[in-house]
């Protein structure tokens, strides 16, 4: 099942993807579910399948796309998490994962421009694989972890990449209004039994930048969760960025960064395309 978050009418709802339609389940299940989050946590899968076929579908193209979740309680980020980024940042081996914080307004939905602020032009892409917790927890073993995933999206982490070299710390960088693009959809978890097997490829005005298999994570999906969930108790909706593959475009040679007018394309085998273009901030 294809999930979305979306607006109607300048209504915020959720729903059903289903090919070029979305079934606005949200409308049904308001009094229930006020989000895509709230359903998650009221595991409310069999109530969403009811809803479905007695929704109003829009076509996607009348809809404005949201972020999957745009409210999530945690947005945890994952540095480094490819060997091949790693190395071309010359970065050291590190036994445990490199740990920021997203906030949840910097994020933006498919189709949605992602903003270069007027403080910077070093604005780079980053596709990642998003996994979004369903069931909440503490202390979860690695080989339990996939089973507290509700489903998995595309992520564009993009960085103000001198921001975030200001200090050690990445936060600055990495939480510019606009610029972590989610979606289009959240695949559920039934739909991907092993996430090591899909693909992650990233395009900039159609050229490939950054292709990886998701089995190159350093901290593969269940350990991650394992770790987070030790220092943090992960909740329904929370969502964790595994990490962008080598490639990106500030250690190119000469350095690539993004501009107005540009497109991203994030895309993972059986997820979806994640597509954003590129303005200034105004």
């Amino acid at each position: 099942m294809k999930l979305a978050s979306f607006q109607v009418d300048e209504q915020p709802t959720w729903g059903v993807v289903e090919g070029d339609e979305v079934a606005d389940v949200g409308a049904l299940l308001r009094a229930e579910c006020t989000d895509l989050r709230a359903a998650i946590a009221a595991q409310a899968w069999q109530a969403v399948h009811h809803a479905r076929d007695k929704a109003r579908r829009y076509p996607v193209d009348a809809i404005t796309w949201r972020p999957v979740i745009p409210n999530p309680g945690k947005i945890i980020c994952i540095g480094l998490n490819y060997e091949s980024h790693r190395r071309e940042t010359g970065r050291s081996e590190v036994s445990h994962p490199t740990i920021f914080l997203r906030l949840p307004d910097s994020q933006i939905g498919h189709q949605a421009p992602i903003i270069r602020p007027r403080v910077s032009y070093q604005l780079d892409y980053e596709g990642e694989l998003a996994v979004i917790i369903g069931t909440g927890g503490r202390h979860i073993a690695e080989s339990e972890a996939l089973a507290h995933v509700a489903g998995y999206a595309c992520y564009n982490e993009a960085t103000v990449r001198d921001w975030q070299r200001h200090t050690h710390q990445f936060t600055p960088g990495k939480n510019f209004p606009g610029t972590g693009a989610f979606g289009p959809v959240m695949v559920s978890r039934d739909e991907i039994v092993d996430p090591a097997a899909l693909r992650l490829t990233t395009r900039v005005n159609g050229a490939t930048v950054q292709d990886a298999g998701l089995d190159q994570l350093i901290f593969s999906v269940p350990r991650l969760i394992a770790y987070c969930s030790t220092f943090t108790r992960l909740e329904p909706g929370d969502v964790i960025a595994t990490g962008t593959p080598g490639g990106v475009g500030f250690k190119r040679e000469p350095p690539t960064f993004l501009k107005p007018g540009d497109t991203v394309e994030v895309e993972i085998t059986g997820i979806g395309r994640l597509t954003n273009g590129v303005a200034d901030e105004v």
